[in-house]
């Protein structure tokens, strides 16, 4: 199967539609309406209109289908009570696997199909609110045969059946605002990012006390993915005006509040601006994209089963430093975090060092090597780990163009741990 990214003419597309030039003649900017607080999901009386007049004026026949994990089914009676508010008769689909592997997308859509409701609620992480895109693009558009197949190009013409809302529980993808989802293709053992306009969720629902139970591994990892999202959103040619603001303060935020929210799980100021860094990183790749840093997480993470925001986190360090050989737009990134840069040099050493030493704080090696992987194994899966990184669409978002035998480059350095010099 040639994936929608493979295609030639995308191919060569995308570079072009990232260009100044073309940004000046069309930047789109589309988000859902967000609701931020411990009180977006009343039960009881409230002032003034609440996240529900945002969900039942468009769904005439109030049927939800709230599609979660079995984790995160433990929330289903908090939001199964909020929506019975606006007299939703509700059904739990909590069948999601980790990273959203394309046969178990297509159940849900046909659990969707069964039911036929107007709201589709995706309630957990990352997996959860990608595989609920995708199932719901399913169940709008059954001719559709494989997702791998949609090109962000086409109009998909979505909506006729049902709207779609999110209800993020970890800190991380910021998949909730965009259009953005990532499947696993298991008998090629390969990530498949899907992106569409379309896609971008009708209402975002961000509680932060959702996240308390979040263990410090998952806050950690989950948090690096929002670093990542961030800071290829400051240094990608995507970025614009509207996606820059964002993408710096969501750093700020990171550095801030990650290291409170990885040591003290039930701090609910941490975990609030995280979830609010979550969302505006989120908002900022889902405009501007993402380059290099998911290019080898998305090959890690399939080849060695690591967790995206740890994968991604991991290689970030290296792979700032290759981009800023062709960029400064690191500097960027210097000012919003208060790092001297006398020099473009010098402020991506010190921006190194703090991402570095954030990994530490997190108790996250600065290599691959120090997450265990054992060097044969490291060597015999390096000519996979080339293919899958250069063949990731990211990498054409990249401020440095990339060949594979720079990305093999990238691959030892970051097992390695040593700094980039090419």
């Amino acid at each position: 199967m040639e994936y929608w990214f493979e295609n030639p003419q995308v191919k060569t597309l995308i570079p072009l539609s990232i260009s100044s030039a073309l940004k000046g003649l069309f930047t789109a900017f589309s988000v859902p309406r967000i609701f931020v607080g411990t009180n977006v999901m009343p039960t009881g009386p409230v002032l003034g209109p609440t996240t529900m007049h945002a969900l039942a004026p468009r769904c005439p026949r109030r049927r939800a289908l709230v599609v979660t994990d079995g984790f995160n089914r433990r929330y289903f009676p908090r939001v199964r009570d909020f929506l019975s508010t606006g007299q939703f008769s509700c059904r739990l689909w909590d069948q999601t696997q980790p990273e959203a592997p394309l046969e178990n997308v297509a159940a849900c859509a046909r659990a969707l199909a069964d039911f036929q409701p107007d709201l589709v609620l995706a309630l957990g992480g990352g997996s959860v609110m990608d595989l609920a895109k995708g199932a719901w693009l399913l169940y709008e558009r059954p001719d559709i045969e494989a997702l791998a197949l949609v090109s962000p190009r086409t109009p998909l013409g979505l909506r006729r059946k049902a709207m779609l809302a999110a209800v993020p529980t970890t800190s991380g993808t910021g998949s909730e605002c965009t259009g953005t989802a990532v499947f696993t293709d298991t008998a090629a053992q390969r990530k498949i990012p899907v992106t569409h306009a379309e896609l971008v969720p009708d209402v975002a629902i961000l509680d932060p006390s959702l996240t308390l139970s979040v263990p410090p591994p998952l806050t950690a990892g989950t948090g690096l993915d929002v670093l990542a999202h961030a800071l290829d959103a400051v240094t990608t040619p995507g970025a614009n005006h509207y996606t820059l603001p964002l993408a710096l303060r969501a750093l700020e935020l990171v550095f801030t509040w990650l290291p409170r929210a990885f040591a003290h799980g039930d701090d609910r100021e941490a975990r609030q601006g995280m979830m609010i860094a979550a969302n505006l990183a989120g908002i900022a790749f889902g405009m501007s994209g993402c380059h290099l840093s998911h290019s080898l997480g998305h090959a890690l993470g399939a080849v060695f089963e690591l967790h995206h925001g740890l994968a991604v986190g991991i290689a970030l360090p290296y792979t700032t430093q290759f981009c800023a050989r062709a960029s400064d737009a690191h500097l960027a990134a210097c000012r919003a975090l208060d790092i001297p840069a006398p020099t473009p040099e010098q402020g991506l050493a010190g921006l190194v060092a703090k991402v570095r030493g954030l990994l530490a704080a997190l108790e996250v090696p600065s290599s691959l090597e120090g997450l265990g992987i054992e060097q044969q194994r490291f060597e015999d899966n390096l000519p996979r780990l080339v293919e899958l990184a250069h063949g990731d669409i990211s990498c054409l978002l990249s401020p440095r163009p990339v060949t594979a035998a720079q990305c093999e480059r990238l691959l030892r350095h970051a097992y390695q741990g040593r700094d980039v010099d090419f």
